[in-house]
């Protein structure tokens, strides 16, 4: 889908995400009158010494490895209409999303996000525009409503409240509209929700760029509500008078999606 979790359309009570495993108590040795088995063999300098070294290369390997594996799974699921690959964990605790078979890229020289509807000053921005405005840092969970949450994410951006008053917003409006470059994907958020100090526009995540398969170059990030609200592909805010539901609204999510306090789940708050 587009926000980072999608759902099914009548969505069941999702279940918790799976524990980590934990390695199994050793068992009580069981009684015998044999003599204890003699100790194990000193490990040899060598084999130390080579252990350390396979050690310091996993150190080095993994975060190539991990950016790797995401990588390999956003594309899968990029190209996967099933959504199957979505059910695969990534290194850094996400799911792969989308609601389309395809999503295009957007680079810096082909990328706006548009602002209209009830505004005195509709606006289009460019990649470099948006990095050029003041930039706000925020570290919070994300929890999705299916259950896998990702702790201490830090995302950042402009925020959105300053986007709305560049525009002059009219006042008869009432909420705000979100369309993405995926063809599909759609969220809406009352305005009061919008102008709340943790709603971004976001460019980054992770300290890094947003790439194209966490919803890249611009994404908006609602921190205190459901991932799905965090729309993918950002490419259209548009002010209207009243709050029209989104895509996966429109198939049994709450419309207000407070972490906690929405889709009959109970989840610690994420703000």
């Amino acid at each position: 889908m587009n926000s980072e979790p999608p759902e099914p359309a009548e969505p069941p009570e999702p279940a918790e995400p799976p524990e980590p495993a934990e390695a199994p108590e050793a068992s009580e040795p069981p009684a015998s009158d044999a003599a204890p088995a003699e100790r194990g063999t000193p490990v040899g300098r060598r084999v130390f010494l080579g252990t350390l070294a396979l050690g310091a290369l996993g150190v080095v390997a993994a975060p190539p490895l991990q950016r790797g594996m995401e990588a390999f799974l956003g594309s899968a699921a990029d190209k996967d209409p099933t959504g199957l690959t979505g059910l695969l964990p990534n290194g850094g605790g996400f799911r792969y999303y989308s609601v389309t078979s395809s999503v295009p890229h957007r680079s810096a020289t082909n990328y706006r996000l548009t602002v209209d509807g009830l505004v005195d000053r509709p606006a289009a921005y460019t990649l470099a525009d948006l990095r050029a405005l003041p930039q706000t840092r925020m570290v919070k969970d994300v929890q999705c409503v299916t259950g896998w949450r990702v702790p201490g994410t830090p995302f950042e951006g402009v925020r959105l409240s300053a986007l709305l008053d560049a525009a002059g917003v009219r006042a008869e409006a009432g909420a705000v509209r979100f369309t993405c470059f995926d063809g599909a994907y759609t969220e809406s958020l009352t305005l009061a929700q919008a102008r709340r100090s943790d709603v971004l526009v976001a460019l980054r995540m992770q300290d890094k760029d947003l790439g194209h398969d966490h919803g890249g170059p611009v994404r908006l990030y609602v921190a205190p509500m459901y991932f799905y609200k965090s729309a993918k592909w950002l490419s259209g805010i548009t002010v209207t008078e009243k709050v029209k539901p989104g895509y996966w609204e429109e198939r049994g999510y709450d419309v207000d999606a407070w972490v906690g306090r929405s889709n009959g789940r109970d989840d610690e708050p994420t703000s």
